[in-house]
């Protein structure tokens, strides 16, 4: 039987904030450096060896890493970072979906004959990152775009790992059940609680026991990763069906405005995007995460689609509010938003009455603003004071 080559790169860049603040700050080169202040945005390899995690809250991360360095998020550095990576990413093959701000898959399987074989291009990928832009990139090889990920996860940081294909269960089954995509705290909880914990494991179970053990859904999902089963391709140009960021906010006591206030600023975000990439949107989501890890999700489809920030916020805030005693009572470590229903900018029908100030003149003042002087540079009031880290978007500005 034919074996297609491993042809798929997964390119995802170390510890990102982190390395960015390293590359820009000598001083800061191979010392524990902690990006946030309140809760862990990113943390480097310095510092993940002592135990410090993403959206951790700081004090327990400075309690575990005395010696960090906590520096405060640059946003702007972040984005031109990850616009110059991308470059490289276009540079190497025009097959290239970017999946966040730091990483993306790359179809290169036609470019044997011009620029050789996948580990080759792989390898001169790697050095390209380092030599154009100033960071460590990790990247795995596989036939999948699903091993191609667990490569680049093994092989971290800073590293290159090939899965062949007449290899890639090999690899794939000593590893432990966390590297199967969707496999969270609860779910490995539920397999390792029946003494499953290797993705070999998972393999053996037949797919009626899974979905018996974990749902329809994950059940078939598991049992299709865990012999590698992933048939999706490398999907160029693919219109975003959404546009979120979402924000970890730690274990400590937050009162409703604390939340107010973090999801001003979150839709804040996610509209000057959703106007930059001339969309319009109909529905707002608000996502939740409670401090024992369980997860709530609340929505508001509009009438008509639109980019308007205070629109969008007043949205956000309802839902917001319809669900702010259970918050109150169970704790919330994370918000996060997303704004669905994507039309073109043209779609979104203008309201009446009209007045004298042209629909969106403000929104567009304050985007230029930004667009110049950074996105700190026009804040709301009630943002003042607090926290400026706010997590990336799914996708590169």
């Amino acid at each position: 039987m034919f074996v297609s080559e491993a042809t798929i790169l997964h390119a995802d860049l170390d510890a990102f904030y982190a390395s960015v603040e390293q590359r820009d700050n000598p001083d800061l080169r191979g010392r524990p450096v902690i990006v946030g202040g309140g809760v862990v945005l990113a943390a480097s390899y310095e510092a993940k060896r002592l135990g410090v995690r993403t959206a951790m809250g700081g004090a327990r991360a400075l309690r575990l890493c005395p010696q960090a360095i906590v520096v405060p998020p640059r946003m702007s550095a972040y984005s031109a970072a990850s616009k110059a990576v991308f470059e490289v990413f276009r540079d190497t093959t025009p097959l290239v979906e970017g999946i966040s701000i730091d990483e993306a898959f790359l179809e290169v399987g036609g470019l044997r004959k011009i620029a050789g074989p996948p580990e080759l291009i792989a390898e001169r990928l790697r050095r390209a990152v380092m030599e154009r832009v100033g960071l460590p990139i990790t990247v795995g090889v596989a036939r999948t775009k699903f091993l191609a990920k667990v490569a680049s996860g093994v092989a971290k940081p800073d590293g290159l790992l090939v899965v062949p294909p007449t290899g890639e269960l090999e690899f794939l089954h000593p590893l432990p059940v966390e590297r199967l995509w969707g496999v969270g705290k609860v779910t490995s909880a539920k397999l390792r609680d029946r003494g499953i914990t290797t993705v070999g494991q998972v393999a053996k179970l037949s797919e009626s026991t899974l979905t018996a053990m974990l749902g329809k859904g994950s059940g078939r999902h598991l049992h299709a990763l865990a012999h590698n089963q992933d048939p999706r391709p490398v999907r160029v140009g693919r219109r975003r069906r959404s546009i979120g960021a979402q924000r970890a906010i730690g274990w400590s006591t937050h009162t409703p405005e604390d939340l107010e206030a973090v999801l001003a600023q979150l839709i804040d975000r996610t509209a000057r995007r959703l106007r930059a990439a001339k969309r319009s949107a109909r529905t707002v989501v608000l996502r939740l995460r409670f401090a024992d890890f369980a997860r709530a999700t609340r929505s508001h489809t509009l009438v008509h689609a639109t980019a308007d920030t205070e629109v969008l916020l007043v949205t956000a805030r309802g839902l917001l509010r319809a669900v702010l005693p259970m918050l109150l009572d169970r704790g919330c470590t994370l918000v996060g938003v997303s704004l669905a229903n994507l039309d073109d900018e043209d779609a979104a029908q203008l309201m009446l009455p009209f007045d004298d100030v042209e629909p969106g003149a403000l929104d567009s003042a304050v985007d230029h603003v930004r667009d110049r002087f950074g996105s700190l540079a026009v804040t709301r009031a009630v943002l003042l004071g607090r926290d400026p880290g706010l997590s990336v978007p799914l996708l590169p500005d």
